[in-house]
């Protein structure tokens, strides 16, 4: 929602401005130079993504523009998820464990648990890593090297949307430029016409340099920001998750893992120790806002 709002407010700003300052809309709709400027940009896109990529930049575009979905509820309904599954590892041992990873969309624990249980990469991440907890024989640390491993790769998949975008914002200014050229190669020809109609193919030309700017810093750039951060985000939610099944793979209790696990949480949406333990053990009273 706030990208919605980050747009209309940029919108309104420059043409607001240029209308406050006298221009004339019309001038600013220049069928050419938007063919121009957003067909080179879409083919360069088309040209430096592969198809997998493109459809995931399409995602994270239509995620941007839903919303952040990442708030203090999110974490807490991830450690309590965590402390559950810890729990039936200390009352029944590690094999009671299996059911619930072999089959989670059957598991009564997962099923409380919506958002992650259709989030597939964070399920992999998650059951992978106590199947091989539960099969035995690889330490803490080698779990947490290979952990550390899967992270940085999803973290790295999921940083190519945001470069991507970013590149081709860079792009956006010479494209303009490239339109604005085109622009007035075709003033040229008429440099000896009527003063009035050399003026408008001048104003269409550079139509053409405000669009790639314009574009560049006033949305791209911003929308590969906001991915990179986003993916931060959800990397953290790795994190938390690793550092919990490591401390119980140590043999903490089902509570000082959760701890550990939360101290791995960013301070905009890390919850006190008492709001994490009253919620886990399901006193919803100590949940006090999604920050």
């Amino acid at each position: 929602m706030l990208v919605m709002v980050g747009i209309v407010v940029v919108l309104g700003a420059v043409l607001g401005g240029f209308a406050e300052a006298g221009g004339p809309f019309p001038v600013l709709i220049q069928i050419g130079e938007f063919m121009i400027i957003g067909g080179a940009a879409l083919g360069t896109l088309i040209i430096s993504a592969p198809p997998n990529l493109l459809k995931k930049i399409i995602n994270r575009v239509i995620g941007l523009l839903k919303g952040n979905k990442i708030n203090k509820t999110v974490y807490l309904e991830l450690l309590k998820l965590l402390y559950e599954l810890f729990q039936v590892i200390r009352k029944d041992g590690l094999i009671a464990l299996e059911s619930h990873i072999e089959r989670p969309k059957e598991s009564q624990i997962f099923q409380k648990y919506p958002k992650f249980l259709n989030n597939h990469h964070l399920m992999n991440f998650l059951t992978d890593t106590l199947r091989l907890i539960i099969m035995g024989g690889v330490s803490p640390h080698e779990i947490e090297m290979l952990m550390d491993q899967d992270i940085e790769l999803h973290h790295t998949e999921g940083a190519k949307p945001g470069i991507i975008l970013s590149k081709i914002g860079d792009a956006m200014p010479g494209l303009g430029i490239v339109a604005a050229v085109l622009g007035i190669i075709i003033t040229m020809q008429a440099i000896g016409g009527p003063a009035e109609q050399v003026g408008k193919k001048v104003a269409a030309a550079l139509v053409g340099t405000f669009l790639g700017v314009f574009m560049c810093y006033g949305f791209l750039q911003p929308i590969a920001t906001n991915i990179e951060l986003t993916n931060e985000d959800e990397t953290r939610l790795f994190e938390v998750i690793k550092n919990g099944i490591i401390c119980t793979a140590k043999g903490f209790n089902p509570i000082v893992a959760i701890e550990f696990a939360r101290r791995s949480i960013s301070s905009d949406f890390r919850p006190s120790f008492e709001e994490m333990e009253a919620y886990v053990k399901g006193q919803q009273g100590g949940q006090k806002s999604e920050g």
